[in-house]
């Protein structure tokens, strides 16, 4: 092939692809975003879902909808959208487990958060909480330390998965203050909050909304957020830091990515929908009630940095707590 033959055909793929890229940009919002939750309903990532969609079409862009494919703490989710149609339309809200975890504790993950996926912009974060059953003679870390410390093993802390973020941050504790503590698994807070409030397991470790309600009505007490500042829903909580683990620092962010490829004004679009959603006084007053903060990246390219630096964070733990999953 000549210099000008190959030149003619770069610049008529070139110019396929930007008109490509241009119609699929014009035919957005001709059908409802579906918006997919890689959990069952009633989680934190199915409320924030469902306080966001309505609100995603408020300023007449495209209309959208909730689906919840669970399963593989939300793999199953997030390799449907790695491989849907990249124009805009379907896309994954999900947080640090799905998009972080997954990849550093699974030796086999169908999906490359950082190359299958359009990174859009975060649009929550909450602390884990650390609550223990009332009996325990424990009002703080130091408290849960000393009781370690003088009965090694015999404490044990319930969290809802191995190698999600909860089942991290107990890790986390445990290294940085060297107790042995029994890590008891669970197919979900639901469970684990049973058999806390039921005295078979002495803590929890989980994301705030879960076990709040249980906390006001005295069924649990509350030791620690990991939050960078205390929860205005439980003022009298002190952070991890406060109590002398500034190391434990663990934030669940929800944020939303589309398939890799979709154009750059769809993506644009989409994020300019989901931030204005995510501010909405609606959505901050469904928030608020249950311990979810708002919160919104300035652009597409500065949440994909956050998820860069917290593939760096999390694998140091990781390896830490030697955690890998078959």
């Amino acid at each position: 092939m000549g210099a000008i033959t190959r030149y003619t055909f770069r610049a008529a793929a070139c110019a396929l692809a930007f008109a490509t890229s241009g119609a699929v940009a014009q035919d957005f919002g001709t059908k409802p975003v579906r918006i997919l939750v890689g959990f069952a309903p009633g989680g934190s990532n199915d409320l924030v879902a469902r306080a966001l969609a309505p609100r995603i079409g408020a300023g007449g862009g495209a209309q959208a909808i909730v689906e919840n494919r669970p399963g593989a703490n939300g793999m199953i989710a997030a390799e449907h959208v790695a491989r849907s149609t990249p124009d805009g339309h379907t896309v994954i809200l999900t947080g640090v487990s799905t998009f972080v975890l997954n990849p550093l504790v699974y030796p086999k993950v169908s999906y490359d958060t950082l190359r299958d996926f359009a990174q859009i912009t975060m649009v929550a974060s909450m602390p884990q909480i650390i609550v223990a059953h009332p009996s325990l003679p424990a009002k703080g870390l130091k408290d849960i330390a000393e009781i370690a410390r003088r009965s090694p093993g015999t404490l044990s802390a319930a969290h809802p998965g191995v190698g999600g973020l909860s089942h991290l941050t107990l890790e986390m504790f445990k290294g940085l203050a060297n107790l042995q503590i029994t890590d008891v698994a669970y197919k979900g807070t639901g469970p684990g909050l049973t058999d806390v409030v039921g005295g078979h397991v002495a803590l929890l470790v989980s994301d705030l909304p879960a076990p709040l309600p249980l906390v006001k009505a005295g069924k649990l007490r509350a030791l620690a957020v990991t939050g960078e500042a205390r929860t205005p829903l439980l003022p009298d909580v002190r952070t991890a830091r406060e109590q002398g683990y500034a190391g434990l620092q663990a934030t669940n962010w929800l944020g939303v990515m589309a398939p890799a490829r979709t154009p750059r004004a769809v993506i644009d679009r989409l994020h300019a929908a989901f931030t204005a959603a995510t501010a909405a006084p609606e959505t901050r007053e469904i928030y608020a009630k249950v311990g979810v903060s708002a919160t919104t990246s300035k652009s597409p390219d500065a949440f994909a940095e956050l998820v860069r630096s917290e593939f760096a964070r999390w694998e140091k733990v990781v390896r830490g707590a030697n955690v890998k999953l078959k």
